[in-house]
């Protein structure tokens, strides 16, 4: 792949060894509504620079990968008009060609990320294995791409919306780390346990730093980090509240496929839950960028 075009303050950053933290654009342009998405757009490059980092958000724009944005560019990503395509890694390719505006995935903002040689990269959730998956194949190229790219993903855990014990699964065979940041439990995005154990804890960011280091310096392989950051306790969205939407969603989505699924039923919660599902997307996201941030600072210690 050919080097991303880096922004001068980003390059300068990983030139002089200091951190950095990517931070994807599909959240913003397809997984919040107008208007807060470049609030929180704003939000997640202030907390990244408030804990000593620098933030890279990363985009297509004019069939461009771009890591780092100005203000003018994340206007761009957040403005409904531009309706950005989203972008895996498999159409990263397309998108540069046919000169189109995009918004990453986890998967293509990993790649792009360690392109330009980022190691830390903040989301809100990882894909994983959709329910239903011995019957339609469908596994998020989030697992393959975290498989092969060794960049620290710092995230919480998967949308409960998945089949959160076969992902965990398919993490262990390809070998990827999982580790519970304060936690004992995989977090499920809006809930702070899924129901399954993380084979590793660690406590603190040093820690998690430690771990990420050792991974990198004495694993063989290619495999990133699963860094697994429940959401805060005061935004866990109610059990019942949080049931009673997944079904529903579950239901009206019977008919919707690949990579529309998530998307769609994000906007379910969006729109069923009177607001509470947004704030806690935003809570987690903000969260996840703060820990990735004092990680990344810890890496270049």
């Amino acid at each position: 792949m050919s080097t991303p075009s880096i922004t001068d303050e980003v390059r300068t950053a990983l030139a002089e060894n200091r951190p950095v933290v990517a931070l994807e654009s599909t959240i913003l342009s397809h997984g919040l509504p107008p208007g807060r998405n470049r609030e929180v757009a704003a939000r997640l490059e202030r907390v990244v620079r408030g804990a000593g980092a620098v933030p890279a958000t990363i985009a297509v724009l004019g069939g461009v990968a771009k890591v780092g944005l100005s203000d003018a560019e994340l206007d761009r990503v957040c403005d409904p008009a531009g309706s950005l395509v989203k972008l895996s890694r498999r159409d990263l390719g397309a998108a540069f060609a046919l000169r189109k505006d995009g918004a990453t995935t986890v998967a293509s903002t990993a790649a792009l990320a360690h392109a330009a040689g980022v190691g830390v990269f903040a989301t809100g959730g990882l894909g994983g294995v959709h329910r239903g998956a011995r019957e339609t194949w469908d596994v998020s190229a989030d697992l393959d791409v975290l498989a092969t790219t060794p960049v620290l993903v710092v995230c919480s855990g998967v949308k409960s919306i998945l089949d959160v014990g076969a992902t965990l699964e398919l993490l262990e065979t390809r070998s990827v780390p999982v580790l519970g940041f304060g936690t004992s439990a995989f977090p499920a995005f809006y809930r702070r346990s899924s129901g399954f154990d993380v084979p590793w804890r660690v406590d603190t960011a040093a820690a998690a730093a430690a771990v990420v280091a050792a991974h990198r310096e004495s694993v063989p392989g290619t495999s990133g980090v699963l860094l697994a950051n429940p959401i805060p306790a005061e935004f866990e969205m109610d059990q019942a509240l949080h049931d009673r939407l997944l079904a529903e969603g579950l239901a009206a989505t019977r008919d919707v496929h690949g990579k529309d699924v998530t998307p769609a039923l994000l906007e379910h919660f969006h729109r069923a839950s009177g607001g509470v599902s947004l704030d806690a997307n935003e809570a987690l996201v903000v969260s996840n960028a703060l820990l990735a941030s004092q990680v990344a600072v810890e890496l270049c210690g």
